[in-house]
């Protein structure tokens, strides 16, 4: 495991890395006893640090929950990070391309929770009563590490590759509407690029509220009333360029879009 000065090093590694949009090489190349614990460590001490500046926490993201997801990355368990207030988009926004690095979008659902949520047998049914609704989502990928050979110590440190998340559509209650079978078109520049189904989460995209829920109980923490929670893509991740347009059409849940400038 690594010192707890290293791991305070490399939180200000990616700090540093997010402040001027760049890329660092791969803590695993550098620090191959690096555990999964170690990870989420640097993760915690660059989250306390932005909440110590100002920042508001206002949910997580879980990431690498679908075949889609881990079959592109390589990596073969699911994680989660933080999202703060002013990484929040809505509908139609215009979003600076040159704050992120290594961008991409992805499909999801989010969750907003009426209910706090806590493990250790957090199940699906537990997830659907606490949900007020679920809407669709985009995630903004930011990666700060080498993308080549990265490993899932890797991705947790960089805050599960969080960059930033545009909402819009329709919200729903998660009863309804079958959300396995929510269904979305991924078009960039007017040209449809990915398609998938909410099913490819997990089975079902409650699961991966379940399973974080079980995770922070491992901590002694919980899901919060008011959190926002995105799921999981169940596309793979779509890369974009300055001046591209996105939208995501999700049928009777409606569309979202954003450009990059």
């Amino acid at each position: 495991m690594l010192s707890q000065d290293e791991i305070e090093a490399i939180a200000e590694e990616l700090a540093e890395a997010d402040r001027n949009h760049g890329v660092i090489e791969r803590i695993t190349a550098r620090y191959p006893h690096a555990t999964v614990e170690d990870s989420y460590a640097i993760q915690g001490v660059w989250r306390d640090k932005n909440v110590a500046a100002g920042r508001r926490l206002v949910g997580r993201k879980i990431g690498l929950t679908s075949r889609a997801m881990q079959q592109a990355t390589g990596i073969t368990e699911p994680d989660y990070g933080v999202m703060f207030d002013d990484t929040v988009y809505e509908n139609g926004s215009q979003i600076a391309f040159d704050k992120f690095s290594n961008v991409r979008i992805e499909v999801e659902l989010a969750f907003v929770l009426k209910a706090p949520l806590e493990g250790p047998n957090c199940s699906i049914f537990d997830v659907l009563r606490a949900t007020e609704y679920v809407v669709p989502a985009l995630e903004v990928l930011n990666s700060h590490i080498q993308l080549e050979g990265r490993t899932i110590v890797d991705t947790i440190s960089d805050n599960a590759a969080y960059g930033g998340m545009v909402i819009g559509g329709n919200p729903m209650a998660p009863d309804a509407i079958d959300l396995r079978w929510v269904s979305a078109l991924l078009y960039r520049n007017e040209t449809i690029e990915e398609t998938g189904v909410a099913a490819g989460v997990l089975n079902h995209p409650a699961t991966g509220v379940a399973w974080l829920a079980n995770k922070f109980h491992q901590h002694d923490s919980r899901l919060e009333a008011g959190e926002i929670i995105l799921a999981g893509s169940f596309t793979r991740p779509m890369w974009v360029s300055k001046g591209d347009s996105v939208l995501a059409d999700y049928g009777p849940m409606g569309t979202i879009t954003c450009r990059f400038v």
